[in-house]
C-alpha cells in the first residue's frame, strides 16, 4: 500500500499484523518495562526497517532510538518508521539519493474533539473547509499525519523541534500536500528549509502520508 506514494529510490516493507522477529539485546534492554503492546509495536517497526535495509544490502543490526526517539539508521541512510493500530511501516533510502524522508499512518476516522482546534492554525482549517465532503476523507486526520510526516522529516536533517503550528500545511485532494515552515531550520550544510512536498492515499481504513524529496528545498 504505502508503496503507492513512495519514489522508486525508497524501500520499504510493512505488516498489517504484529510479528515475533528476534529483537538484538540493545532493543530488548529498552523494552524491560514495556506493556505488551509497546513489545509489539516496537518487534514489528523493526522488522519492517530490517526488511527494507536488507534490500539496500545493509545487514541485520539493532536499530536503536536516539535524540528525541529517532531511529538511529546506518551511515548514509535516511529512513522513517510509523505504527497505529493495525499497521506497521518503516521506509529507507539512500542519502545521496534521498535527503528528506518522513511517513507516517493513522486510523481513518475524524480526530478526536478539540484535537483539531490544538494542531490546526487558522489557514488550515480554512483550507479543510474547501475540500471536498464527498469520498469520505477524514481532512482532518490527514492533516494530522501530514505534520507528523513532516516533522519525522524534519527533525533527522535539523535536529530541532518542529511543533503544530510551525509549519502550515495545504493538502490537494488529488493526494498531494504542501508544507510551509514557519520557523528557521537548517541542514547541516547551512541550507535553510522553507518547505516539503508529500504525497497521501487513503485506503484499508488507514491514512498514510509521506515526504520523499532528492532535494533539500
Amino acid at each position: 500500500m504505502i508503496e503507492r506514494i513512495l519514489p522508486p529510490a525508497v524501500r520499504w516493507s510493512h505488516s498489517f499484523d504484529d510479528r515475533d522477529d528476534p529483537l538484538f539485546p540493545e532493543e530488548l534492554a529498552l523494552l524491560e518495562r514495556a506493556v505488551e503492546k509497546r513489545r509489539a509495536e516496537f518487534t514489528t517497526v523493526r522488522a519492517c526497517a530490517r526488511d527494507a535495509l536488507a534490500a539496500l544490502g545493509h545487514p541485520p543490526a539493532p536499530l536503536l532510538p536516539g535524540q528525541r526517539g529517532a531511529p538511529v539508521w546506518p551511515r548514509g541512510v535516511v529512513g522513517s518508521m510509523t505504527h497505529c493500530a493495525g499497521y506497521r511501516a518503516a521506509v529507507v533510502a539512500r542519502g545521496d539519493e534521498i535527503a528528506l524522508l518522513g511517513i507516517d499512518a493513522e486510523p481513518h476516522a475524524a480526530l478526536p474533539e478539540g484535537v483539531l482546534d490544538t494542531i490546526a492554525r487558522p489557514e488550515e482549517r480554512t483550507s479543510l473547509d474547501a475540500l471536498p465532503t464527498t469520498g469520505g476523507i477524514a481532512w482532518d486526520r490527514l492533516l494530522f499525519s501530514a505534520k507528523e510526516s513532516v516533522y519525522k522529516a524534519w527533525f533527522p536533517v535539523t535536529r530541532s523541534w518542529l511543533d503544530f503550528d510551525e509549519a502550515s500545511i495545504v493538502i490537494a485532494p488529488d493526494g498531494t500536500f504542501t508544507a510551509r515552515i514557519l520557523v528557521p531550520g537548517f541542514a547541516p550544510s547551512g541550507e535553510r528549509l522553507s518547505g516539503f512536498h508529500g504525497r497521501w492515499l487513503v485506503d484499508r481504513g488507514l491514512v498514510v502520508t509521506c515526504i520523499a524529496m532528492a532535494d533539500i528545498p
